[in-house]
């Protein structure tokens, strides 16, 4: 196996990497930590970056790959707040394209999230060309037309076709786009995690998103054809995407939502 790495005389013996393994790969031996035959390690790291004085390493997480948290001051409570409920979902877009590196930060950021049994598996898709973001809505409006929602969208298609307005991609600048192989259950919800914390960092690089559901719908039925216009490999599908661009507006006031409700029992 020789997964795991200890350095006896910086060893303490504290258990903790032990005791913190989501998949009990670890035991405590004579020397310290010791592999535990036939465990399967999910590479969360979680066991070098407990140990108090980096004794451990692991080759699926490697130490010299990890940031010294004690390098970064955490928000207090109140900034935490404000920093939560100041996203918005941004639906108006300044005609300025988003640098790639830029672009870059966002979905590398994304990969850091959190995902079912660090099973990760998703991958992007960043959308530079405006051309194709337009021809994207296009398509996804005679996907509608075509489809059992006509009925229902009537309003969303009646203000693109005869208002020129963009109802679906809301004229964004840039897309980005998750992929997952077709089989992979936890596709979307490992999707969903990564675009959070892309929605969440993107207000830091002067960007808004917002999520787009519509085009996610048409992206999901048989056949697709918007697969083919973003040359999505066989075998992969479309999870989810957002649009990215430079806030044409600034929000004045946090918004509230609904009341709380909640039971402890």
């Amino acid at each position: 196996m020789d997964l795991i790495t200890v350095n006896e005389e910086k060893c303490i013996k504290c258990e903790q990497c032990i005791k913190e393994c989501p998949s009990y790969v670890l035991k405590m031996g004579e020397k310290g930590p010791e592999e535990v035959a036939n465990t399967n390690c999910i590479a969360c790291g979680h066991c070098v970056a407990i140990c108090p004085s980096n004794a451990i390493d692991n080759k699926k997480t490697p130490l010299d790959k990890q940031v010294d948290a004690k390098d970064f001051p955490k928000l207090n409570a109140e900034q935490a707040e404000h920093f939560l409920r100041s996203r918005r979902s941004i639906r108006n877009y300044k005609d300025k394209s988003v640098s790639r590196e830029k672009l870059t930060k966002l979905v590398d950021i994304a990969r850091l999230a959190p995902t079912g049994s660090n099973g990760q598996g998703i991958s992007f898709v960043v959308v530079e060309d405006k051309q194709l973001v337009e021809k994207a809505t296009e398509l996804t409006i005679t996907m509608i037309e075509n489809s059992p929602l006509k009925n229902k969208l009537k309003g969303l298609i009646s203000i693109y076709r005869e208002g020129g307005v963009d109802s679906i991609l809301r004229g964004a600048p840039n897309l980005i786009i998750t992929t997952a192989d077709k089989d992979f259950s936890n596709g979307r919800a490992n999707s969903i995690s990564c675009l959070t914390y892309l929605e969440l960092f993107a207000p830091s690089l002067g960007l808004g998103t917002c999520w787009a559901g519509f085009f996610e719908y048409c992206a999901s039925l048989k056949d697709s054809p918007l697969l083919k216009l973003f040359n999505i490999p066989e075998g992969k599908t479309i999870t989810a995407a957002v649009m990215v661009g430079y806030p044409k507006y600034s929000y004045k006031n946090l918004v509230d939502r609904n009341p709380l409700e909640v039971t402890y029992i």
